[in-house]
């Protein structure tokens, strides 16, 4: 068995093209890399979705980990119906950009019924560039945290969720969460590539993230993630990213727990400073430590959900204080 390691899988997974609704391509990709992985078993659900399971031996983390990822990033799509050969932008980019990225001579040829922009996929030590980095990264991230799982001969049970369509509003995310078929004390892990702002930066490890433009998340699931760094050596940020929003906030709308960790993104949605259309890139460095987080997350027991809870926390003061306590009633009589 060819154990893939990081660099090939990203180069897999980036060359396909994708867009929303038209994933297939990319789903596929990771079937064929999980396949033979072990202790992994797939799933799809009925509206496309791909899951994963990592499970050896009897071992369960408190709480049991979901990471998910999406798996399509903007582009053409044609229509549904009919022999039109226009072309619907699907994804958040300015008509503007979009247009001049067209007369630049910048959308590739037809795949099926999709196009990209055409930019080739660059991988080295230091960087990866290519059309889709959101979130095609963050699928390999997790593909590659499986294998180092079952290379480790791991023995823990984790989850992985690889969406459709959340370029046009979290409609994979959402028919998961809506379903959740995962314990009810799970978590889930949104894994995204965004572009850093509120003192994130590129190459300073990945964002844990508070929250998004739309959302806080759960404020012991973010410490879970931060003491594990901490106690691994991991370089993390913690910022909030406000520029945009995650697959956390649909999963948590539905009443899951949800977190949020993201890698600094450059050319965020293939827009440069100059808002041209251009390929998005990623520091090695960073994705290199989200791997390490992941692995280290899913595979270190944990306390519950966090060192300690705000509630345990209290309770162990009030203890603490409670001869001062008492000596005080007699004063709020």
């Amino acid at each position: 068995m060819a154990v893939p390691n990081l660099a090939s899988i990203l180069k897999r997974i980036l060359k396909v093209p994708t867009a929303p609704f038209h994933e297939y391509g990319v789903r596929a990709e990771i079937e064929s890399l999980l396949r033979e992985c072990p202790h992994v078993k797939l799933k799809r659900d009925k509206f496309g979705n791909l899951m994963a399971t990592y499970k050896r031996g009897r071992k369960v983390s408190n709480p049991t980990w979901v990471l998910g990822a999406h798996m399509d990033h903007p582009g053409f799509v044609r229509p549904a119906r009919g022999k039109s050969k226009d072309w619907e932008f699907l994804g958040g980019v300015p008509e503007d950009a979009v247009a001049q990225g067209v007369r630049d001579g910048l959308r590739s040829k037809a795949k099926g019924r999709i196009a990209t922009w055409d930019f080739p996929v660059e991988i080295s030590f230091e960087k990866v560039q290519a059309a889709a980095c959101d979130d095609l990264v963050g699928c390999a991230v997790i593909v590659a945290t499986f294998w180092e799982l079952a290379m480790l001969d791991a023995s823990t049970t984790c989850h992985a969720v690889f969406t459709r369509a959340e370029e046009v509003g979290f409609l994979g995310a959402w028919q998961v969460a809506r379903k959740w078929p995962f314990g009810k004390n799970d978590v889930f892990v949104s894994i995204e590539t965004s572009r850093p702002v509120n003192g994130a930066v590129m190459g300073g490890g990945p964002v844990v993230r508070v929250g998004d433009r739309l959302s806080v998340f759960d404020s012991e699931g973010v410490s879970v993630l931060m003491t594990t760094a901490k106690e691994q050596g991991i370089r993390v940020q913690r910022c909030l990213l406000d520029a945009g929003a995650c697959e956390a906030t649909a999963v948590q709308a539905a009443g899951h727990r949800a977190v949020g960790i993201s890698l600094p993104l450059g050319n965020y949605h293939n827009l440069d400073e100059n808002r041209r259309i251009a390929p998005e890139y990623i520091m090695m460095s960073d994705i290199r430590s989200l791997v390490d987080l992941l692995k280290a997350l899913v595979a270190t027991s944990h306390d519950g959900i966090g060192e300690r809870s705000i509630r345990e926390r209290v309770e162990l003061r009030m203890k603490e204080y409670s001869a001062h306590l008492r000596a005080a009633e007699r004063f709020f009589k």
